[in-house]
């Protein structure tokens, strides 16, 4: 096909190269051309024919390396299934031969991991760190354990319960309300409680130092007593619940946060009720020293004094009263009398208006935290009570405020009006005792 591509091209040509060659000269070199494409295809199928022969060898050795692969894989195959068979009977064996083992294995696990969990919150994790996350690598762990590790795990039980009915002082780490972290001596008591010198200590689940309360419950003067005390015997405050009741106390309000929780009106309850105490209190010493000075005036009637209700009555009379006139005698006491008791019952109406509002502020500061109440239902629903807890603290508080203003302002008032009814009735008593003195002397006159 070549060769006849070759003539036609010659031919198509020989038109161009008809005037520069004879046909001698083409003929001629055409049959060269065709001896020289001969060589070329002669060259070409020599070397198809080495080319074919490698390739026949690799085949030949590509079968040879594939039976080999076939030979060794039949030969993994039966030893795989050897080696399986082996493993099922060594599993049956180890199944015969562990028998309950495996059971007890489990039964350890699931203790262990119990045993973990309980001692997370554990105040005993400070002076053994490593006890828990040993309990848990144990009950996670798929091999059957060893002698050796139960044998452990059994003397760590022990421990615990051990160091469970010891009183102990040792240092530790601790972290004060403030945040800083210094190595303090700490007495603790089993795993119930822990003091410093200074604070109670508690201790939360992955720390390593135990932690001072914000809020210090009473009952650390008790241990101090017990370091300094040579007696065996001592009592000391514990939290049998292991840190749930101090928890509690936590969140307990001082009496300061009560008093907060009232509010404004809360404020304005507790100022009245200041104000109220004040003029009781100022009431009840000028009273006393009334009294002091009416009974200092009752041993000298003869000289009376302006320093006291009964001097400033007897002094209506004068040196030398005229006892012409009793009736005139007698309406200028009581005119005296009267004159002396708003004197004594000043503060008195104030007093008695402050215990009247005191109780109604807290009815108004009642009636202000449930609208803070309904208002908290309204916005938030009712799902979560913290967020009525200010208003039915405010509610709860204001009433109480209330009452306790009230009540002994109430008491104080009471004790007040009685002070100042004895006065006037001891001048009363003495305005109708100099009547009828001078009434007798008259009479002896005549």
């Amino acid at each position: 096909m070549k060769k006849l591509i070759v003539v036609l091209a010659l031919l198509c040509s020989g038109t161009v190269l008809a005037d520069s060659l004879t046909p001698d000269q083409l003929l001629q070199r055409i049959r060269a051309e065709k001896a020289s494409e001969e060589q070329l295809m002669q060259e070409r199928e020599q070397r198809f024919l080495v080319e074919k022969n490698q390739q026949q060898a690799i085949y030949q050795q590509a079968m040879q390396a594939l039976r080999t692969q076939e030979r060794e894989a039949a030969e993994l195959k039966a030893q795989f299934e050897e080696l399986e068979q082996q493993l099922t009977e060594q599993e049956r064996q180890l199944k015969e031969r562990t028998g309950e083992l495996g059971e007890l294995f489990a039964v350890l696990r699931q203790s262990a991991g119990d045993i973990a969990g309980q001692w997370q919150d554990s105040m005993l994790n400070v002076q053994q760190p490593k006890r828990v996350a040993q309990f848990e690598r144990f009950a996670n762990s798929r091999k059957l354990p060893s002698a050796e590790a139960v044998e452990q795990l059994w003397l760590t039980l022990l421990e615990d319960m051990t160091a469970s009915g010891k009183v102990e002082r040792f240092d530790a780490p601790v972290i004060s309300a403030g945040g800083e972290r210094n190595i303090t001596s700490v007495v603790r008591v089993g795993p119930f409680s822990a003091y410093s010198d200074t604070d109670f200590l508690v201790y939360q689940a992955g720390d390593d130092a135990l932690r001072a309360l914000p809020k210090q419950p009473n009952g650390l003067s008790q241990v101090k007593n017990w370091l300094t005390a040579s007696e065996p015997v001592a009592v000391l405050p514990i939290d049998p619940t292991r840190g749930s009741l101090l928890e509690q106390l936590q969140h307990q309000p001082t009496f300061y946060e009560r008093v907060k929780q009232g509010g404004v009106v809360g404020w304005v309850i507790i100022s009245l009720g200041v104000l109220g105490f004040v003029l009781a209190a100022w009431r009840l010493l000028e009273l006393q020293q009334v009294v002091r000075s009416v009974r200092i005036q009752m041993r000298d009637l003869s000289n009376p004094t302006l320093n006291n209700p009964l001097g400033r009555v007897l002094g209506v009379l004068g040196p030398q009263p005229e006892l012409t006139d009793l009736e005139t005698l007698e309406l200028k006491l009581d005119e005296a009398v009267m004159q002396e008791v708003p004197k004594l019952e000043r503060g008195q109406g104030l007093l008695k208006l402050l215990a009247a509002v005191a109780p109604l502020l807290g009815l108004l500061g009642t009636v202000t935290g449930m609208i803070i109440t309904f208002q908290a239902i309204t916005q938030a629903g009712g799902g979560d009570s913290r967020l009525m807890a200010d208003g039915i603290s405010q509610a709860l508080v204001t009433t109480v405020q209330g009452l306790v203003v009230a009540i002994p302002l109430l008491f104080l008032h009471s004790i007040l009006v009685a002070r100042s009814k004895g006065v006037v009735r001891l001048l009363e008593q003495q305005c109708v005792g100099l009547l009828a003195l001078h009434m007798s002397a008259k009479e002896s006159r005549d």
